[in-house]
């Protein structure tokens, strides 16, 4: 079992060091990954669920990480792989060396990850369950048996509509692990500072942390139906960056930030009916940055006086 190659380091405390927090993720993933099982994670956008599944695939000799991207389009043939008609001519139609292997085949040894698996037609989740159960593949007339030794990674976002309803018999072959948006502001913070790109312009931590807490009290907003993940908090301390640099500053101050707001977040989010109907998101964001503002005036100002909290 390819489990057992990498059991050693599921034993160790954390594994996953690439993921802050999600310290419950993190059990359920390493048992489940001890017995070999296929895991679908759930979450909403940007919380780090492919980052996780590249994690695993550091733990594997060589770091295989096969991705596929789940969408309408993708075909079996993609996935499995097909028949090339040159060299059943070549070889005969029945030899193995006329089928050119898809991305299973190439997962062999490693991590195949399937983003968004729920993005996926039917056809493709049928492909799928001979896979994942019996580790053998059937194309057309031909049986073709490979070395199905891999990780399954898949995920899905409950919060896209743009999906296909995952079928009863594909979630039979899953242990589903549920991932949600980080822990606390401490965490979100960290993880911003970490996977952030930074340029010359300093930016206090402080300000960081107030940047990290409106995003988060506008994720907590009862009328927010959508919520920003952390690539909006990312792209927010990005952008504030980009802002005090063409202005030539050498410090980022929260005026530079507030300017990227409405770029960075209002089509992030969508607002529940009873409100969409009132307001657009720009005015939301606007509104709730204004009522941030008055409700934090004093911590602002100390921030872009360079003062202490």
């Amino acid at each position: 079992m390819i489990s057992d190659k990498i059991k050693p380091k599921l034993m160790e405390k954390d594994p996953f060091q690439d993921i802050l927090g999600q310290e419950k993720v993190k059990y359920g993933l390493k048992s489940a990954l001890l017995m070999g099982r296929n895991v679908l994670i759930v979450g909403p956008a940007g919380i780090g669920k492919t980052t996780l599944a590249k994690n695993v695939a550091k733990l594997m000799p060589g770091g295989k990480f096969i991705r596929v991207q789940g969408s309408p389009d993708l075909t079996v043939e993609d996935l499995i792989g097909d028949i090339d008609p040159i060299k059943a001519l070549k070889f005969g139609p029945t030899s193995k060396e006329v089928f050119t292997p898809g991305k299973i085949f190439k997962a062999n040894g490693g991590v195949l990850f399937f983003d968004e698996l729920n993005r996926c037609p039917e056809k493709i989740q049928n492909a799928l369950l001979q896979a994942l159960e019996e580790r053998k593949v059937t194309i057309g007339s031909y049986d073709v048996d490979f070395d199905a030794s891999f990780i399954f990674i898949g995920t899905m976002n409950p919060d896209d509509s743009s999906t296909e309803k995952l079928s009863d018999v594909l979630l039979d072959r899953f242990d589903v692990i549920y991932m949600g948006y980080p822990d606390s502001l401490e965490i979100e913070s960290r993880i911003v500072r970490m996977k952030g790109k930074k340029t010359n312009v300093s930016m206090d931590d402080k300000l960081v942390n107030v940047i990290v807490l409106l995003v988060r009290l506008l994720r907590e907003n009862r009328d927010v139906e959508k919520k920003p993940g952390v690539r909006a908090t990312l792209g927010l301390y990005e952008r504030a960056q980009s802002n005090a640099l063409l202005k030539g500053k050498k410090k980022v101050d929260f005026d530079d930030a507030k300017e990227a707001i409405i770029s960075v977040l209002a089509h992030r989010i969508k607002l529940r009916p009873s409100i969409q109907y009132l307001k657009s998101p720009e005015e939301f964001v606007k509104e709730e940055l204004e009522r941030f503002m008055r409700q934090n005036k004093k911590l602002i100002e100390e921030l872009d006086k360079g003062g202490l909290l």
